[in-house]
């Protein structure tokens, strides 16, 4: 079986952990406990390299953003830029994902900002709710497809195993 090395980056309390969690266990985390990078946020410059590290690593992304948060929609386009300098490459599989598609009445990124950004970056979008599980099995469909599809020989190099740590 293979195994899928995928980093999920957004701001806190956008709802990275309830996504995996919906996608892992098919249970939605009413009560947001928040994780270690979100509780030391105040101390970033110790987990930046542990960013990098997870970055480094990682062979998927999944860059999220609340759509009822505009300033978590902004926080996103640094993250990215960081994967394309420690990846070092442009063609990174990597999917924008605005998150919360539940509080529609709250809305504050419309869907043609997210849409816009990722054609821009070259990259699929998609709208989920960790909430209603609402394309949540498509997300990590689609990113494996994307890592799958990098992953492919050239005719150069041999095929490579990869490793799903979330």
């Amino acid at each position: 079986m293979r195994e899928y090395k995928v980093v999920v980056l957004g701001s806190g309390g956008v709802g990275k952990s309830a996504l995996t969690v919906q996608f892992v266990t098919g249970s939605f985390i009413e009560k947001y406990d928040p994780t270690i990078e979100d509780f030391y946020r105040k101390e970033i410059e110790q987990f930046a390299s542990m960013r990098d590290l997870y970055i480094k690593n990682g062979q998927g992304f999944i860059l999220v953003y609340s759509l009822v948060n505009q300033q978590s929609f902004q926080d996103i386009k640094p993250m990215r830029d960081q994967i394309i300098r420690v990846k070092r490459y442009e063609r990174v599989p990597m999917i924008l994902v605005g998150n919360k598609v539940d509080l529609e009445g709250e809305r504050e990124v419309s869907y043609g900002e997210g849409k816009a950004l990722a054609e821009e970056w070259s990259c699929p979008f998609m709208e989920t709710s960790a909430k209603n599980k609402a394309s949540v099995d498509e997300l990590f469909a689609e990113i494996v497809r994307q890592m799958n599809y990098a992953a492919q020989p050239t005719g150069d190099e041999g095929c490579c195993s990869a490793c799903v740590i979330l």
